[in-house]
């Protein structure tokens, strides 16, 4: 797996929920804007997990978008700072079984 700490410019971000809620609501309708289903989501309070289905338009741009609508609801409500490290991780499920496999995994971070 590969991990974005090195990314890192400065202190490791630590949402509280209220903030969580905000980043899985906005990703939630930008999600909308690409006629993206999002099976899973679980924003913890340094990362996020998504669960989404296949849209034909580049995995950097959608993730790009993601995060920046996430930053600028977080800035709406009174956050100021960095917010996410550059990069992201993907995988793609290509049958039924890896799919739901992820959507289990995904759900039991957003219990957390």
């Amino acid at each position: 797996m590969r991990s974005n700490i090195r990314n890192l410019k400065g202190n490791a971000l630590r949402l509280n929920r209220k903030q969580r809620e905000i980043v899985s609501g906005t990703i939630f309708e930008v999600s909308k804007r690409f006629g993206q289903k999002i099976h899973a989501i679980a924003v913890c309070s340094n990362h996020v997990h998504v669960v989404c289905e296949y849209v034909d338009v580049p995995i950097d741009v959608v993730v790009s978008y993601y995060k920046s609508a996430g930053r600028a609801a977080l800035k709406k409500f009174g956050f100021v700072g960095k917010v996410w490290t550059r990069g992201y991780d993907k995988r793609y499920c290509f049958d039924e079984k890896s799919l739901t496999a992820r959507i289990d995994y995904v759900r039991k971070h957003s219990k957390e």
